[in-house]
């Protein structure tokens, strides 16, 4: 991508985001003596540990000013930043730079060079150690977040994550009739059987364990295992999240599949429902069934699991239901293209829930299967909550580790609303 004079203008006078940094450039002679290399090595290191950016430099971070860089130093300062990409950066890290002439405060035209940071199949090593980028910061990341970066990016290209056998545990760790419901009766061979289904994976000693697949949709306990591997459900009375307005709260246990109908069970318990007597009864709930089943459907489906301190969170208000799932959108994908596109960070995961069966209480869902694969969930979720509530659920994206679904309550007829105050700390 080569961007337009107009569309840098644009990222200018919009400032700096997770995918854009500026830096002013200063100098002593022909060198650049500001930012530092180390600073730039960890500018640069931060966006391809994450997903990528542009570093304009020319370009005052602060105030936005245009400053330029002179023409006559564009080719030692291209030097420098070749040398901080081939050698401060462990591994080194290719880059794409590119000139460009904007017009400054006064008019005049002046040089701007951009680096195209692409997303790295690599974490990469600065002299101030690992950085990733959340917002328009560059953080440092702690070491269990490096491990794990470093685990999705390098072992998931010869497996998924999903597919890895989970260390201390055995064949045994399955509970027969929760791996039945995935293995063909005429399968002889159960080690077999399970392999192909990637419920059990070989260690790098060639044992058998049971696989993160495994252990989510077989265990009766992944939890044994994941700690963080179930949905904490709450209701609050009132609009506010405050543990004195706590009216119900569960943690939804079991196989993801188990999860996901315990999740909608503490929905018909604890959402408000009217009704009116006319010729027979027309109930008039507060959230649609068959969107909250696909919102939690999708947060199950393509949470990541490789995040241990996190879990799914399902909140429930007068106003409004939050749903949060740990792990960023995957495949570059946003926020604005979630209907739009279809992509999955756990494809085993997906096959499975599209084998488990609705049970026939929840006819109102509208399906005979956890999953269907149409591409349809996000379409559903916003035209059955717009529809009864007459808003547009929310999608939020929270520092680039989360993602939160809101959607909103209809107002039942005949029902007085009661406001809770937040609570005061």
């Amino acid at each position: 991508m080569i961007l337009t004079s107009e569309r840098i203008l644009e990222m200018i006078r919009l400032g700096e985001d997770s995918g854009i940094e500026f830096k002013e450039v200063r100098f002593s002679g022909e060198r650049a003596i500001a930012p530092s290399k180390d600073h730039l090595a960890k500018e640069i290191a931060a966006m391809a540990n994450a997903k990528g950016g542009w570093l304009i430099l020319g370009v005052e971070d602060k105030t936005r000013k245009i400053l330029g860089i002179p023409l006559e130093k564009l080719d030692s300062l291209e030097r420098f930043l070749g040398d901080i990409c081939a050698e401060t950066l462990k591994p080194p890290l290719p880059v794409d730079m590119f000139r460009r002439e904007l017009p400054d405060e006064s008019g005049n035209a002046v040089a701007l060079l951009l680096l195209k940071i692409e997303k790295s199949i690599y974490i990469h090593h600065t002299p101030d150690g690992f950085f990733y980028r959340v917002g328009s910061s560059s953080r440092p990341m702690a070491t269990d977040f490096v491990m794990r970066l470093s685990q999705e990016r390098s072992l998931s290209k010869i497996k998924r994550f999903e597919e890895l056998p989970v260390p201390q545990t055995s064949v045994a760790d399955l509970e027969e009739p929760l791996w039945k419901r995935f293995v063909s009766n005429r399968e002889t061979d159960v080690n077999s059987a399970l392999m192909k289904r990637d419920l059990i994976a070989e260690n790098l000693d060639g044992d058998k364990q049971a696989s993160v697949l495994g252990i989510l949709m077989c265990s009766a306990n992944p939890r044994k295992f994941f700690p963080n591997a179930f949905i904490q459900a709450v209701r609050y009375r009132g609009n506010f999240q405050d543990s004195h307005y706590q009216v119900d709260a569960k943690d939804l246990i079991g196989p993801l599949d188990r999860q996901i109908i315990s999740a909608m069970t503490f929905l018909r318990l604890n959402q408000r429902v009217a009704a009116e007597k006319t010729v027979g009864r027309t109930d008039y709930p507060q959230f649609s069934e068959k969107a909250v089943f696909e919102a939690l459907v999708n947060a199950v489906a393509h949470r990541d699991y490789s995040v241990e301190h996190s879990k799914i969170r399902f909140f429930i208000f007068d106003d409004r239901l939050e749903i949060y799932s740990p792990g960023a959108l995957v495949n570059s994908m946003s926020v604005e293209s979630l209907a739009l596109r279809t992509a999955t960070r756990n494809e085993r995961i997906t096959n499975l829930l599209a084998e488990c069966p609705v049970p026939e209480n929840f006819d109102k869902i509208g399906r005979s299967a956890m999953m269907e694969r149409r591409g349809d969930g996000v379409d559903i979720i916003m035209s059955e909550s717009e529809k009864l509530s007459g808003k547009l659920p929310q999608y939020r994206i929270l520092d680039d580790a989360e993602v939160m679904l809101t959607i909103f309550a209809a107002k039942l007829p005949n029902q007085e609303e009661e406001t809770i105050p937040p609570s005061v700390v």
